[in-house]
């Protein structure tokens, strides 16, 4: 058992208006919980910090419940099992859990994965062998489908998502163009992940550039971002082009700007577009194989990846507001408790 005498936790305090506000949060210290029959006490050691998590401090339908006020903010995070009464687990065991902004929490099994750290770096479960490297992989072969040949676009394509998807494409032979924000996001995506092309966002005329970058148009783009992006890539769209939807983050403020609704759906009904929303869950069957193949190409050098770790929980609100402003560079984690010794 830990000899702690509390846990910690991260809690949203007030729905937010707009982007998030560190007073939206509210750091609680709560006894240490203690695991009952069929349970296990896990120590978090790593906290994933995902875009996703913004659409959950809202009150609105979507395909994840809205996080209640005074609830533990949700995510992934790497623990380590201190206590079980449970005999699939064993104390020293790493798993995955989805059990949130805390130090420590209390587990019946459900949404426990174990995690071999001989085989990978733990962090790599939170990312590139984890759901941001999964909805890559799902989303961009299973409804993007890329040929060789074929130019496939991504935006944030220095994050966790983007960078795997231009990878995964040059894997297949297709050309992969990356848009990302500042010279020094945009020189890793090419010079380093080996993209063809790479576009800051943050200069001026994104649109001209971005047809100069694809002179045969777009046949698949991998929509993370929305906004002013989504709206220089619509005019690309080869006829039959795909269109995986992954993220809006973007809109996920309320600062989108107008509803560009109208023309979209005017578009994808003149260039008869795929345009298909997905949660990484709906391919969940092609996990040992995305596990499989991934980790391969990880060995061979054909996939790299980046992690952005910060230290303490009670650094995460502040990692996660500058993260939906683009200030991570690569798969950001929080750093939480270090693995007992």
């Amino acid at each position: 058992m830990p000899t702690e005498a509390n846990a910690r936790r991260i809690v949203l305090a007030v729905r937010p208006k707009g982007q998030p506000k560190p007073g939206d949060f509210r750091m609680e210290e709560v006894p240490m919980p203690t695991p009952g029959p069929g349970q296990v006490l896990l120590r978090v050691r790593y906290l994933s910090l995902d875009p996703y998590m913004r659409g959950r401090m809202d009150d609105r339908k979507s395909y994840a419940k809205p996080t209640p006020l005074g609830d533990v903010m949700g995510g992934e995070n790497i623990a380590e099992v201190v206590s079980s009464n449970l005999s699939d687990y064993a104390v020293g065991d790493t798993v995955s859990s989805q059990t949130g902004w805390c130090t420590h929490a209390i587990s019946d099994g459900t949404n426990l994965r174990k995690i071999d750290p001989k085989a990978a770096p733990v962090t790599t479960a939170l990312g590139v062998l984890g759901m941001p490297g999964f909805t890559a992989y799902s989303g961009l072969f299973t409804i993007g489908k890329p040929l060789a040949g074929e130019t496939v676009v991504v935006a944030a394509a220095s994050g966790p998502v983007g960078s795997m998807v231009g990878q995964l494409a040059n894997i297949v032979g297709a050309r992969a163009v990356g848009i990302a924000g500042g010279p020094e996001k945009c020189t890793y995506v090419k010079e380093v992940l080996g993209f063809d092309e790479a576009l800051n966002h943050h200069e001026a005329d994104l649109p001209a550039r971005l047809a100069a970058a694809c002179p045969k148009g777009v046949d698949v783009y991998f929509e993370n971002v929305g906004g002013a992006i989504w709206q220089a890539v619509l005019p690309l769209l080869n006829d039959f082009a795909r269109v995986p939807v992954c993220g809006l983050i973007a809109s996920y403020n309320g600062t989108a700007g107008s509803d560009p609704l109208a023309t979209t759906m005017r578009e994808v009904l003149a260039r008869r577009l795929t345009l298909r929303g997905f949660i990484n869950r709906d391919f969940a069957e092609q996990m040992p194989k995305f596990q499989r193949e991934v980790s391969a190409w990880i060995a061979e050098g054909r996939i790299r990846y980046r992690e952005d770790i910060v230290d303490g929980l009670e650094k995460a609100p502040e990692a996660f507001i500058g993260m939906l402003e683009g200030s991570n560079f690569g798969k950001l984690l929080v750093k939480v408790e270090a693995a007992a010794t």
